[in-house]
């Protein structure tokens, strides 16, 4: 089989279009396994995610919601639920009222008139006597817990201002509602584990108030800790799918040079063989 000039004229231009292709072809995929396969890691485990700015506010903000639920958790473990831990050792009973009076000596406050500004007052303290049903024993009535922890001699502790006939009137007013009470059972709470004559008329906090309590701040805590994962989570695929077409691109370009080195041999063996036959 006979060559024309023009068949030799092609068969070069090939053999260099080829021979330079692999050329260039090779030192930019050893190069680049080179960067992906240093230090043994040929996934380079060493690449640190990349976040946007939008991911950086994400993450911010789901940090600052979890922070914020557990200031709430403090705040409001230490302002309800440890009041309310005392209050549910109170059981529920009945009171009849037997005497109710105003102290002649009437108590210090303090009370704000301005915003550098602070004034001294009194106000008259209500004492009310009641006589626990189940028991029959005689003790203070309190408005509530907390008027138990501010003033234990006292059944509440008013607003303190300037105005004393205001406060004596309060007092007053609800003395006559005790007056009229006279004899009538009402409900009220006592502890059946202290010694101290006290009882309250009301619980301040109730276990609807101890659920919101509980329930907000968790639910905080739980939607950033949310927002922060799926970020994390985001992050974590979005590296996963780069090193895998990093992967992949390497692969295609092995098998490119591969395929075009078994192109070149077998037209070699095409051009062999023609010679070969021409020779005989």
């Amino acid at each position: 089989m006979d060559l024309s000039p023009s068949s030799e004229l092609g068969f070069h231009c090939v053999a260099f279009m080829l021979l330079t292709r692999h050329r260039t072809a090779f030192p930019a995929s050893g190069k680049k396994r080179e960067t992906d396969y240093s230090d043994g890691d040929p996934l380079d485990v060493h690449k640190r995610l990349s976040s946007s700015a939008g991911e950086d506010r994400a993450v911010l903000l789901g940090f600052a919601m979890m922070g914020f639920s557990v200031l709430m958790f403090f705040l409001l473990g230490t302002t309800i639920l440890k009041p309310f831990m005392l209050s549910a050792q109170r059981e529920e009973s009945t009171c009849t009222a037997i005497h109710t009076d105003i102290m002649d000596h009437w108590l210090d406050c303090t009370f704000t008139c301005g915003v550098h500004c602070r004034g001294q007052g009194k106000y008259p303290c209500l004492q009310v006597l009641v006589n626990l049903t189940h028991s029959g024993q005689k003790a203070l009535l309190h408005y509530n817990e907390e008027a138990v922890q501010i003033n234990p001699k006292c059944f509440y502790t008013p607003k303190c201002h300037q105005d004393r006939n205001d406060l004596l009137n309060s007092a007053l007013d609800i003395k006559e509602f005790f007056d009229h009470k006279n004899g009538t059972p009402f409900s009220c709470f006592y502890s059946p584990d202290s010694q101290s004559e006290d009882v309250i008329l009301i619980k301040k906090y109730d276990q609807m108030a101890i659920f919101h309590c509980l329930f907000w701040p968790s639910l905080t805590l739980l939607g950033g800790a949310l927002i922060v994962g799926m970020v994390r989570l985001t992050q974590h695929l979005s590296l996963l799918c780069e090193k895998y077409s990093t992967v992949v691109r390497d692969e295609v370009g092995g098998k490119l040079p591969y395929i075009e080195q078994h192109q070149f041999k077998l037209w070699s063996m095409r051009r062999s063989k023609g010679r070969a036959e021409k020779s005989l």
